[in-house]
């Protein structure tokens, strides 16, 4: 089965992102809004106790922080995605790459790592052009804190829902 881990923000973030998304984002019907902090990897339901136990370890080894989006950007030329760029922080930064260190997550990921909300995806070289153009202009700044974040998992219609919630700095 294929997993992720994921952050979903606030019911307001995602109100806004999803504006745009049920417009610009084919994967609008397949995942609400979410900050990705590891992309989809495959494991067995015997192999997901022992992650679930690790993801358990670094949720309790992290303290809940502040999410900061700070305008919209382009994933431009290497794709045609626009998304809510959020600013990297240590906490992030430190949770993307405890997701990819040991036994279970051994692996590195195809791109760096730029902390973002998908809010177009797949779009022709004069629709970026145009959607781009006016969502540079508007002021996207938002701030919350995050205090947890999911283990998902994919259903067979292509679609993704929570496998289990990992609370920040809890045990």
């Amino acid at each position: 089965m294929k997993y992720g881990v994921a952050i979903f923000p606030s019911k307001k973030l995602q109100d806004v992102a999803n504006s745009y998304r049920k417009r610009y984002d084919p994967h609008y019907s397949l995942i609400p809004p979410h900050l990705t902090l590891k992309g989809p990897f495959e494991a067995t339901e015997t192999e997901m106790k022992s992650i679930s136990n690790k993801l358990k370890k670094i949720a309790s080894g992290a303290q809940p922080f502040q999410l900061k989006v700070l305008k919209a950007s382009s994933f431009q030329p290497v794709n045609n995605t626009i998304y809510l760029k959020v600013e990297s922080t240590p906490e992030l930064e430190s949770l993307h790459k405890d997701l990819h260190n040991g036994e279970y997550f051994n692996d590195k990921s195809d791109y760096s790592f730029v902390p973002h909300i998908t809010i177009g995806q797949k779009l022709s070289d004069d629709e970026h052009s145009d959607v781009f153009g006016q969502l540079r202009m508007l002021n996207m700044t938002h701030e919350e804190e995050v205090d947890r974040f999911h283990l998902m998992y994919q259903l067979e219609n292509g679609s993704w829902t929570v496998y289990e919630t990992f609370h920040l700095g809890e045990e």
